[in-house]
């Protein structure tokens, strides 16, 4: 991967596909890294669009820059370590796709930088409009990663084993036998970032209010929970067995957007449908983003 430097970071990315073509920025998810696009950046190359796919904060060779820096983690301040990396690549327009953490980043982005962001497709991960609600006890079962991250034991076995607390999302969320092991000790070798738990723990804590998000992403925190409705071009991956966010979750998702909207359930995928379902994704992505207005 390339590097490039910002205010706070360097961020490592790969840029592909042909440089006059449209520009899509793909974002990763957690517990994921960047190579989650391996399988689905090509077939957008070949469409004619060109990929910008950076590891986040946190993950891989991305760094911070000062020893100094918040160690930060909410949808906002990811957002905006996104834009400074489209800054520096002279990008100004541009679509966006995010699988989970990268999901409500794409959101973020389109509030916060509407005249920038043209379509966005969201993985995995519902949007945050209006604020983030429990929707239900089951789903708090669910979701028992995030609390356990709030709470000083849990935050020291994340500590004592972080490739261990990933695994199990692994193991939960999809299908039996979705992964071997060779894919996700690859993938986890992004987790031995020296910022990863950081990171995580700050991310999981600030959604729910047991945190405050970065102090510079305060603004962009409060314009996505004050927001109703999105007017941007979207699409919503839904896998059928998404063990995390099933498709209950999503079933009332349209209202939420008041310009074109698809729901596309993916049918025997869980909650990594890049990796699950990578042809199915890009073809709907080269049609979201390959066609002109």
């Amino acid at each position: 991967m390339a590097e490039i430097t910002t205010d706070d970071l360097a961020i490592a990315y790969s840029d592909d596909g042909p440089k006059d073509g449209p520009a899509v920025l793909l974002l990763h998810g957690w517990p994921d890294d960047a190579s989650t696009w391996d399988r689905v950046a090509p077939a957008l190359n070949a469409a004619g669009l060109r990929t910008i796919v950076p590891s986040l904060r946190g993950f891989g060779q991305t760094r911070f820059r000062s020893a100094a820096a918040l160690r930060t983690g909410d949808s906002s301040i990811l957002a905006m370590d996104a834009v400074a990396l489209m800054d520096a690549l002279r990008i100004e327009r541009f679509f966006v796709a995010g699988h989970d953490w990268g999901s409500n980043m794409a959101e973020a982005l389109a509030i916060g930088w509407p005249d920038r962001v043209g379509r966005i497709a969201m993985l995995s991960s519902m949007p945050r409009l209006g604020g983030v609600t429990l929707q239900s006890f089951a789903q708090a079962q669910r979701q028992w990663y995030h609390w356990f991250q709030a709470t000083k034991r849990g935050e020291r076995v994340v500590r004592q084993d972080p490739r261990g607390f990933a695994h199990i999302m692994w193991v939960n969320w999809s299908p039996k036998g979705w992964f071997d092991a060779a894919t996700f000790e690859r993938v986890a070798a992004s987790f031995d970032n020296p910022d990863w738990i950081d990171v995580t723990l700050h991310s999981y804590r600030a959604r729910w209010d047991e945190a405050e998000p970065d102090p510079r992403s305060r603004w962009l925190e409060q314009k996505v929970r004050a927001t109703q409705q999105l007017a941007v071009s979207a699409l919503y991956f839904q896998g059928e067995v998404d063990g995390v966010n099933p498709p209950e979750m999503s079933e009332n998702l349209a209202a939420k957007f008041s310009g074109p909207f698809e729901r596309v359930m993916l049918p025997g995928v869980g909650h990594f449908p890049t990796r699950e379902a990578p042809d199915a994704v890009a073809a709907r992505l080269v049609g979201l983003f390959g066609t002109r207005d």
